[in-house]
């Protein structure tokens, strides 16, 4: 059967995984208020509990959950299914608020270089070289 201490260390894992959860759920009411400083996630409270679920979660033997009371490993797999899945929606909500900024700075650039641009002559040579504003760097790989 199971040892005696199996089951404290599922419902550890639990217990972390439901306020994770809740963390990033509010983050991402938090995200979609248009109010990024008021997310959870960067709390050193809950970037603490981030790491220690991370460390729980790697030294998890699957045996101990197969092991566990029927009710116990239900439980354990619902929350383990749901806090897959808003850390999924999470790390979506993030990536388009990351393109939205990226591309709200690539436009500004774009339009300062063209503002400061100088006019261009119709002569037989240039009066200027034309060379970017530097208002403002990107960088394009991110």
């Amino acid at each position: 059967m199971n040892a005696p201490n199996d089951d404290p260390k599922i419902e550890r894992l639990i217990a972390m995984a439901e306020r994770l959860t809740q963390a990033l759920e509010k983050d991402i009411a938090a995200l979609k208020a248009g109010q990024p400083s008021s997310m959870v996630s960067t709390d050193p409270e809950i970037q603490t509990l981030t790491a220690q679920y991370g460390r729980e979660a790697r030294n998890f033997d699957i045996r101990l959950a197969k092991s566990a009371p029927m009710a116990l490993r239900a439980k354990f797999v619902a929350i383990t299914t749901k806090f897959r899945e808003v850390l999924q929606l999470h790390a979506r909500m993030l990536t388009r608020v990351k393109n939205a900024s990226e591309g709200m700075v690539q436009a500004i650039a774009r339009e300062v270089e063209r503002i400061n641009a100088p006019t261009k002559t119709y002569g037989p040579r240039l009066t200027a070289q034309a060379q970017p504003s530097g208002a403002m760097l990107f960088n394009r790989v991110v």
